[in-house]
């Protein structure tokens, strides 16, 4: 089961309802679906397609699988003589090259960055490479919108948090990207300047038992260049929730995405965007979020 904002009369957006993949866009405007999103929520959602605004924007690192192929990626594209090195010995030890693998604090709690929840545009957006990058990148994630509030929850009270599931597209500039982490603060224009959101949210009754292996794809011109899958997380939903509600209170609205699916932005596949494309970026039973990259 599946809302998006539809326009409606009078310059007023009402939601449709999506009882089956494939199946027909119905007027819900009487079943007061979106009740558990709070009116702050709503006030922006009518901006394009964005189906609600976040409060705020956690985004995490759970696939250790896109760690390593990104990093490998970055190598390839900005340290080829490291990535000669790191490739060899891949290729004689046959494992990841170690400094490529997920930290000892990645597999013992979820890690995250606080994003710019203000900047997200509906899918649809025309997006324009910033002038100080030349290494824009996607990056295909499932987005968590939360339905009430939480403080020190249990698995089941953090479990019983989630309203509904997104697709999230975590834009970024990987030419700035490795700069601004050396800072020790986090990532700052490299991820700010722009995220994006599905027109749709997931309701999560509808999408719950198979949300740990939904199926993804990035799609560019027309021709599908990575296929992924939501499975392989180091930490649960739930894991993930009752930790970042550890003595922080968590409200309604927030939105925390998984991070990168594996195979899910150009720095692991090499097959990056630029002026003229288009893009599309899909989760089964969730949404997609489609964007052209302005000349």
């Amino acid at each position: 089961m599946r809302l998006r904002k539809s326009p409606g009369t009078a310059g007023q957006n009402h939601w449709q309802l999506q009882n089956r993949p494939d199946g027909p866009w119905e007027s819900a405007v009487e079943q007061n679906l979106d009740a558990w999103l709070p009116p702050q929520c709503k006030s922006l959602a009518g901006r394009g397609t964005l189906p609600f605004q976040p409060l705020s924007f956690r985004d995490c690192m759970l696939y250790e699988q896109h760690w390593i192929q990104a990093s490998r990626g970055f190598a390839r594209r900005f340290l080829p003589a490291a990535s000669r090195v790191t490739s060899l010995y891949e290729k004689l030890s046959g494992s990841a090259f170690p400094a490529f693998r997920a930290s000892k604090l990645a597999r013992k709690q979820p890690i995250y960055y606080l994003g710019n929840h203000l900047n997200f545009a509906p899918s649809g957006t025309p997006v324009q490479i910033p002038s100080f990058s030349t290494a824009l990148d996607y990056e295909l994630e499932l987005g968590v919108v939360l339905q009430k509030p939480l403080f020190n929850a249990s698995l089941e009270e953090a479990e019983d948090a989630i309203g509904g599931f997104v697709v999230v597209n975590d834009w970024s500039l990987r030419d700035l990207q490795r700069e601004e982490m050396r800072t020790g603060l986090g990532p700052q224009k490299c991820k700010h300047f722009l995220s994006s959101m599905s027109g749709e949210i997931a309701l999560r009754k509808g999408v719950w038992s198979a949300v740990e292996n939904l199926k993804a794809y990035v799609e560019i011109n027309g021709h599908i260049v990575s296929q992924s899958s939501t499975a392989g997380m180091m930490h649960s939903w739930a894991e993930v929730i009752q930790y970042l509600s550890r003595e922080e209170r968590l409200y309604a609205g927030e939105l925390i995405a998984s991070g990168t699916l594996p195979g899910g932005c150009g720095m692991e596949t090499g097959r990056w965007v630029g002026p003229g494309d288009s893009l599309r970026l899909i989760i089964d039973q969730v949404g997609e979020i489609t964007h052209h990259i302005e000349m």
